[in-house]
């Protein structure tokens, strides 16, 4: 029975580091690709003036 509590507590400890690594990630992509759509915002509202329909 030892043997078996055993498993399942390495088993929790790898998922408890698999979600931290995927939250880390994912919090870095979502920074990264909101920074990139500020950035492109910023210059289509100073080009604007140049476009023409």
């Amino acid at each position: 029975m030892n043997e078996g509590n055993e498993k399942a507590y390495r088993f929790m400890g790898f998922g408890g580091v698999a979600a931290l690594t995927i939250g880390i990630i994912t919090i870095t992509v979502g920074v990264i690709t909101g920074i990139l759509l500020i950035i492109s915002g910023s210059k289509l509202l100073q080009n604007r003036s140049g476009l023409l329909f």
